[in-house]
C-alpha cells in the first residue's frame, strides 16, 4: 500500500543524504543526538558513512552475502577526513544503486532478498538520521507524508514485525490494532503477540514481544496521526504527543511492548 517506486526511493536517499552532511558540515561536532544519547553529532556523522559505505559494497558484490573477513574502514581522526568519507560512500551507494536493477538478487539481512531492499532500506536510514542531525542542530525540518507512510509500513514489517521464520512460531494476541495515517489516508492493521524460538546459527533463545502486518478487520484499539508524527515516535525521535489513541488500553500496550526496543 505504501510502496515507492525505485526512482523515487533513489530521489529521497539523495535529498536526505545531502540534508545530513548540509546540517552536519555546521553543527557543533561535539554536539548530543537526542535519541542517541551517547552519540555526538561526529558519531552520527560516522555511523550513517559506514551504513552507505557497507551497503555500497554489498550492492556491489551481488547476489553474494558481503564478505565477513573483508577490511573495513578505519574512522578517520579530523572532522574533514569524516565528511570526505561520508561524501565518498553516499556517492558510491547512489552510484551503485543506479546501475542496478532493483529487482537482481542481493543479499540483505531481511527475507527481501533483492536490491529493492537496499533502496527502500536506505531511503528511510537517510530520512531518520537526517532528523537526528536536525535535532542535534535545533533545525528541524518536516518529513515527506509519503515517504513517512512507507517508514512506518516498514518499521512494522521489516524492523519490528514480519512472518515467523522457519525454527520459530509466532503466538497472535486477541488484539488488532489500526494504525491510521491521517494526512496521507492510509491504514495500516497490525497484531500484536509472542515470538518464540531459538536461532540455529547464533544460539540465541527468542521470548519475546512481536507484530505482524494484517487485513483489516474490528480493531481493539486505533492510534491516529500524520505520516511523520507516527514515523518519527515508533523510531523514538519524538514523543507520543501528536499521537492519539482510542479503544482498549491493553492492545495498546501489546503494540508498545512489540515496538520498545530502539533503533540506532
Amino acid at each position: 500500500m505504501t510502496r515507492l517506486d525505485p526512482s523515487t526511493y533513489l530521489d529521497h536517499l539523495r535529498r536526505e543524504s545531502a540534508r545530513f552532511r548540509e546540517v552536519l558540515t555546521d553543527c557543533d561536532p561535539r554536539a548530543r543526538v537526542p535519541a542517541c544519547p551517547d552519540w555526538d553529532a561526529d558519531d552520527l556523522l560516522w555511523h550513517l558513512a559506514e551504513v552507505q559505505w557497507f551497503w555500497a559494497r554489498t550492492v556491489r558484490a551481488r547476489p553474494a552475502a558481503p564478505d565477513d573477513d573483508a577490511a573495513r574502514v578505519e574512522r578517520p581522526a579530523s572532522r574533514i577526513e569524516l565528511i570526505a568519507h561520508f561524501d565518498d560512500a553516499s556517492s558510491d551507494l547512489l552510484a551503485e544503486l543506479e546501475a542496478a536493477d532493483p529487482a537482481e538478487p542481493a543479499w540483505s539481512w531481511a527475507p527481501e532478498q533483492t536490491v529493492g531492499f537496499t533502496f527502500r532500506r536506505q531511503a528511510h536510514e537517510a530520512l531518520i538520521h537526517r532528523l537526528d542531525a536536525e535535532q542535534a542542530a535545533g533545525t528541524v525540518t518536516p518529513l515527506d507524508p509519503a515517504l513517512a507512510a512507507d517508514g512506518v509500513a516498514e518499521l512494522l514489517e521489516v524492523m519490528y514485525g514480519g512472518e515467523a521464520p522457519e525454527w520459530g512460531r509466532f503466538e497472535a494476541s486477541q488484539h488488532l490494532v489500526r494504525i491510521a495515517l491521517t494526512d496521507v489516508g492510509t491504514d495500516l492493521w497490525v497484531r500484536p503477540g509472542l515470538f518464540f524460538g531459538t536461532d540455529p546459527e547464533s544460539g540465541r533463545n527468542y521470548d519475546s514481544a512481536h507484530l505482524v502486518l494484517t487485513d483489516p478487520g474490528e480493531a481493539s484499539a486505533t492510534v491516529s496521526g500524520r505520516a511523520a508524527d507516527v514515523d518519527a515516535w515508533l523510531w523514538k525521535r519524538r514523543d507520543d504527543s501528536d499521537i492519539t489513541v482510542e479503544g482498549e488500553r491493553a492492545a495498546y500496550d501489546a503494540l508498545l511492548a512489540a515496538t520498545s526496543p530502539p533503533l540506532d
